[in-house]
């Protein structure tokens, strides 16, 4: 309106006023005055502080513009993350591997409007010491679509039972069965790695309900350095005699009760 009062009357016109309808009571425009704020002039124009604002997405990925201009249309939008269990063995968490797991999702056509189902492979490599817990993220691996940006795609690893140890942090616990004579007198117990190793462990002293016998360095790989390890910690099933003759009573009484 500024512009068109200037082209028609000059700039006396912009600053003195223009004549109005000859009814109106007051026949002169206000004259135009400069408020000196540059600022103002700019967000007044652009709408904003930011005059490339709607080019870009909240996380700063670069928008493609639908036909019709700027103004009116949807900002784009993330979808939530996708999660998923990473089942894994202690052996798997042990040695380290790699898991390929197939996806199937949406992907957006040439036409940047309609998608199709496609199948993708994902790559993890299993590092030896990784945790229950560990959270493996593939950025925007979800379904496409037009005006969205696609969600990232997490695994969380969950450790599947094992038969004969369970994990605490990087220690191990194996639980050992021995009969009452043997938790008195002493033993040995065979313990098999997961490497596969036998280790045969010593066992001096006297096992009762609560003794535990660690074994450094038989535990989990570290994973700041897989060369170190955790412990493996023993503990102890003790089988009692469901009965005893009298004779037998009579030497477990002179031999613990004398």
């Amino acid at each position: 309106m500024k512009r068109g009062i200037y082209d028609k009357f000059g700039e006396e016109g912009l600053k003195g006023g223009i004549p109005l309808e000859f009814d109106e009571d007051n026949p002169w425009t206000v004259g135009y005055v400069f408020h000196n704020n540059p600022h103002k002039v700019f967000k007044e124009f652009f709408g904003g502080d930011n005059p490339f604002a709607e080019f870009f997405a909240e996380d700063g990925t670069e928008l493609t513009l639908p036909f019709g201009g700027l103004r009116g249309r949807a900002a784009l939008k993330k979808d939530p993350p996708v999660v998923r269990d990473l089942s894994l063995s202690l052996e798997d968490l042990f040695f380290g591997c790699t898991k390929k797991i197939k996806i199937s999702r949406r992907v957006l056509n040439e036409d940047g409007k309609n998608t199709t189902v496609r199948d993708k492979i994902l790559t993890i490599d299993v590092q030896p010491g990784w945790k229950q817990g560990t959270r493996i993220t593939f950025e925007k691996e979800g379904d496409q679509g037009p005006n969205i940006i696609p969600a990232d795609i997490t695994f969380v690893v969950k450790e599947k039972p094992h038969s004969r140890f369970k994990r605490t942090e990087d220690n191990l616990t194996y639980v050992a069965t021995i009969p009452l004579g043997k938790a008195l007198v002493g033993c040995t117990v065979d313990v098999r790695t997961l490497d596969g190793r036998l280790l045969n462990i010593p066992i001096n002293d006297i096992v009762d309900p609560e003794y535990c016998k660690v074994v450094p360095g038989e535990g989990m790989p570290l994973l700041q350095d897989p060369r170190r390890k955790g412990d493996l910690l023993i503990y102890f099933n003790i089988c009692f005699p469901k009965k005893l003759t009298p004779d037998k009573k009579k030497l477990v009484r002179s031999a613990l009760l004398a």
